[in-house]
């Protein structure tokens, strides 16, 4: 019987163990399949943080290419602002000289008279027997005015035996001439033409030979 018991506990000492191992296996089991879920369930958190990453880096991409594009549309914005700002400012000053220039031109038009007035005084003295002094101080007063309207930009036009032109000559009367070479030329000046910076401010009234 002592036999018989020993073998039943030696039998049901293997089947113990036998046991233990099978919960062991089964515990190993659980465990790997709870690794494979732990896993899992990291790989889909990771592909989830990943999709993420590429949505929020493609929304980044997106608010830079926007940005880019108002960048570039702003700076577009603004090279045509400077150019639209540097024309006005050019037509401004533009403007400002040719309101300066239309001023001196209509008062040199202004003294033109006076410098006729002075031509005449200076030929019917040259006529007369009054003093010297008289036709001195006319020349004088003549020469200054003209002198001061020259550095203006004021010349006076040369008329007399010269080409008829109509772009500076403003034919008042005709006088026939015997000589071929005067023919078609200005005879005799009636009133002085002027230039002014070279534009013509007033023509020269001429008498032409014909």
């Amino acid at each position: 019987m002592s036999q018989e018991n020993t073998e039943k506990e030696t039998v049901t000492g293997k089947e113990v163990i036998q046991e233990q191992d099978n919960e062991l296996e089964v515990q190993d089991n659980e465990t790997e399949v709870q690794d494979d879920v732990k896993e899992k369930k990291m790989s889909r958190r990771e592909m989830k943080e990943e999709k993420k990453e590429k949505e929020r880096a493609e929304k980044l991409e997106k608010e830079l290419e926007e940005t880019r594009a108002k960048l570039a549309k702003e700076k577009d914005d603004y090279l045509r602002l400077m150019a639209e700002f540097d024309n006005f400012r050019r037509r401004n000053a533009q403007e400002k000289l040719e309101l300066v220039s239309v001023a001196a031109e209509e008062t040199i038009k202004g003294l033109l008279p006076i410098l006729d007035d002075c031509e005449r005084a200076m030929d019917a003295l040259s006529k007369s027997s009054d003093s010297d002094a008289a036709k001195e101080g006319t020349e004088l007063i003549y020469g200054k005015l003209l002198g001061y309207l020259k550095t203006k930009g004021l010349a006076a036009i040369e008329a007399r035996d010269k080409e008829f032109d109509t772009d500076l000559h403003e034919a008042v009367a005709q006088f026939p001439v015997e000589d071929q070479e005067k023919k078609g030329k200005v005879y005799d000046v009636v009133q002085t033409g002027y230039t002014l910076n070279g534009k013509v401010i007033r023509f020269a009234k001429v008498v032409v030979g014909i």
